[in-house]
C-alpha cells in the first residue's frame, strides 16, 4: 500500500520528496509565525491598555487578555491537532508536519484577515 520509491522498496521515499516536504514546512512556518506576530503585538498592546486603563472593570481586565491570548493560540492548537492526527495514522514525522504547518498557515491568514478587517472598519 505504501509508495514505492525508485528502488522499488515500499514506503521508501526519495531525497527530493523529503526535501520538498522540509521546504514546505520551513516556508509555511516562517510565513505563518510572521502573520501571527502582527495580531499578537496588537492584541498584546490592546490588552495592556485595557488592563492599565482607569475606567475598566475587573472582568474586562481579566477577560480581554484571555480572549486575545486564545485568539493568538488557536492556530497553534489547530496545527498541533493536525500533527497528532497525522502521526496516529502511522505517518512519518515530516510527512505529518506538512498538513499541520499548512493548517497553521491557513488559520494564521484567517486571524490576520480578521485583524485587518477590524482596522479597516473600526472608525
Amino acid at each position: 500500500m505504501g509508495h514505492d520509491g525508485p528502488t522499488g522498496v515500499p514506503g521508501e521515499r526519495t531525497r527530493a520528496e523529503r526535501l520538498t516536504e522540509g521546504l514546505i514546512v520551513v516556508v509555511a512556518s516562517v510565513v505563518s509565525l510572521g502573520l501571527l506576530a502582527g495580531p499578537a503585538v496588537v492584541f498584546g498592546t490592546t490588552a495592556w491598555h485595557l488592563v492599565t486603563d482607569t475606567g475598566t472593570t475587573a472582568f474586562s481586565r481579566l477577560a480581554a487578555p484571555m480572549f486575545f491570548l486564545a485568539l493568538v493560540a488557536l492556530p497553534l492548537v489547530l496545527a498541533r491537532m493536525a500533527f497528532r492526527a497525522g502521526r496516529r495514522k502511522g505517518g512519518e514525522r515530516l510527512t505529518a508536519a506538512v498538513p499541520a504547518v499548512l493548517t497553521l498557515l491557513g488559520s494564521s491568514v484567517v486571524l490576520f484577515a480578521a485583524l485587518s478587517l477590524v482596522f479597516v472598519y473600526a472608525d
